[in-house]
């Protein structure tokens, strides 16, 4: 749900999408021209019928006879021209917005906080920026076209019934309250079946992705049976809200038709009351079938326009989500590394427990701090503070002494090098991988050097086409230990004074991780260094320890220390020396 408070009734969504629109003024306007010529072009065509019949076939009149045929063509000439124009410009105007709404979602990806993204699964996101566009287009382009172009022949053809008769187009006037009301009730039932098919379509594709993406885990565990079922249920949920749709869709236009057929019965019964000639009923009998003809292209569109104005919803609820906020103001040149947690407290939701509680560290410039405990500890949680990926509930944390919330997104987050557990390499080359984002001035010599220190150039070099090589999604072409070798490359480039390791050599067979360890050691120098470990034998040589037990910090100190403390971390050490042995 959106944030901001904001409505998304439908005609407030239809206005905001039109806004987007202002950008293509001149386009739009010149499609709306087109719209007018083929509207004008239908009025003709109806009219031009009376003299063909009264003065052509009836009183026989040859020079009638002899222009109205060129008449005909000049006006499908123009009805040509009104079309391409009305049909292109809106095409034009319609892909334009749709580029520019891909645009802004793209962008919002890239802005919105973490704690978004640990709720809202990627499959829905993905359909959001796939599915429902899409839907918006259709009605950016088709929609506004035929509602538009429609209602101007209508109107158009209206006056010309009129004209001809006050009181035949009256009956026809005297259905519309009905048509009005249908036309409403049809809307609300489009749009309801339309969000149904969103959040479908969402669930779709968050079940296709975890299946491609776990389909190792699938096979492993024997989940075919149980995945299957699942994709089903929501496959033939997403089936029958189509269908509802479409049952509504086939039913509507008739039903709209039988009401105006209603009306043109009666309107040809009165024709012949009042004795009108023949050419006066034929033109108006004309414009009467194209009338019925717009009025059908008009209902058959609304289902496509409610499927619009609720993508539109969809679309606009996630644009209005709030950013990350950046209130800072301080931009930090070089940090040194002094690191400050004062009474931190912090939960991930309102209504959940705290998961730290009373957080106090000091860690001095250049010093090693490695953060050990059980599992929901909270060590990955209080490190993840530090760049603001969270917001703190209560205390504060101090870089350099000056309080992160006080400085710059930018400028906090350029002081950090990241290694983490779970590695995300981009579908790119090797060295694009390496010298990423703000790193990608580098040269060619720098990313060499970065990958010999990470122990990653010995493998680069043996690849085909070395640094140019693609790595596949998220690396999926290297092993294991590669894409960790890559990571810890791209930080080594970096070269930020603090440096974060969550569980960094985690996914490295023992040769690796020495290699890798001596790396890190000389990496580490002169760093503040922030490690999240599992396996103890990895940090003994840490300048402190942190041991961290339901959200607090419960021990700190040098290995020997704790080990004689006989404490938390001694029954860690301990637990984790009898799994070796055994």
């Amino acid at each position: 749900m959106p944030q901001t408070g904001q409505k998304y009734d439908g005609m407030t969504v239809y206005r905001r999408l039109l806004q987007h629109v202002r950008p293509y003024t001149g386009p739009f306007l010149l499609a709306i021209a087109g719209m007018i010529l083929f509207s004008g072009t239908e009025a003709a065509f109806a009219w031009v019928i009376q003299p063909l019949l009264d003065e052509g076939f009836v009183n026989k009149d040859s020079l009638v006879l002899q222009w109205v045929p060129v008449l005909i063509i000049v006006i499908f000439a123009l009805r040509i021209v009104g079309s391409f124009l009305s049909d292109y410009g809106m095409s034009y105007v319609a892909r334009s917005v749709i580029r520019d709404l891909r645009r802004q979602m793209f962008d919002q990806f890239l802005q919105l906080p973490v704690r978004y993204y640990d709720t809202v699964s990627s499959g829905v996101l993905l359909s959001r920026m796939v599915y429902d566009v899409e839907q918006l287009a259709e009605a950016s382009s088709k929609v506004v076209t035929e509602l538009v172009r429609g209602s101007l022949t209508i109107l158009a053809l209206l006056v010309l019934l009129l004209y001809y008769s006050v009181q035949l187009t009256l009956i026809l006037l005297v259905t519309a309250p009905f048509l009005a009301g249908l036309v409403m009730f049809i809307s609300r039932r489009f749009r309801k079946l339309s969000h149904r098919i969103q959040r479908s379509m969402g669930d779709v594709s968050s079940v296709s992705e975890e299946t491609i993406e776990a389909n190792r885990e699938i096979r492993i565990f024997g989940g075919q049976n149980y995945e299957s079922r699942q994709f089903e249920k929501i496959n033939e949920y997403n089936r029958r809200q189509f269908l509802k749709l479409a049952v509504t869709n086939a039913l509507s236009s008739p039903v709209i038709q039988f009401i105006v057929a209603i009306a043109f019965a009666s309107m040809i019964y009165l024709a012949f009351q009042l004795d009108m000639q023949v050419g006066e009923f034929g033109s108006y009998l004309t414009a009467m079938l194209l009338l019925m003809q717009h009025a059908k292209k008009l209902a058959s569109i609304n289902s496509t326009l409610q499927r619009g104005i609720a993508a539109a919803q969809s679309v606009f609820e996630f644009l209005d989500q709030k950013a990350e906020q950046d209130s800072g103001t301080v931009v930090l040149e070089r940090a040194t590394g002094a690191i400050r947690y004062n009474q931190v407290s912090f939960r991930y939701a309102p209504t959940t427990d705290l998961v730290l509680q009373d957080i106090n560290l000091t860690i001095a410039p250049g010093q090693t701090v490695a953060f050990v405990g059980r599992s929901g500890a909270g060590k990955t949680t209080l490190v993840n503070l530090l760049p603001r990926f969270y917001e703190l509930v209560g205390g504060t944390i101090t870089l350099d002494g000056q309080d992160i919330r006080e400085v710059t997104l930018q400028s906090l987050r350029s002081q950090m090098a990241l290694v983490s557990q779970q590695v995300t390499l981009f579908n790119d080359t090797i060295r694009h991988n390496i010298a990423y984002g703000a790193l990608e001035s580098a040269g060619q010599e720098d990313v060499v050097r970065a990958a010999r220190a990470a122990h990653a150039l010995e493998f680069i070099e043996q690849l085909p086409e070395g640094f140019d090589t693609l790595v596949g999604e998220n690396g999926v072409l290297l092993s294991g230990g590669q894409r960790q070798r890559l990571a810890i490359a791209r930080a080594i480039l970096k070269n930020a004074p603090v440096l974060i390791l969550d569980e960094a050599t985690s996914a490295l067979d023992s040769e690796s991780e020495r290699h890798i360890q001596s790396a890190l050691e000389e990496l580490m120098q002169n760093r503040t260094t922030l490690v999240i470990a599992h396996r103890l034998s990895t940090i003994e040589r840490a300048d402190l320890i942190v041991v961290m037990h339901q959200g607090r910090i419960v021990e700190q100190g040098r290995h020997a220390e704790l080990l004689q403390q006989g404490g938390h971390y001694a029954a860690l050490h301990r637990m984790q020396f009898a799994e070796a042995a055994n």
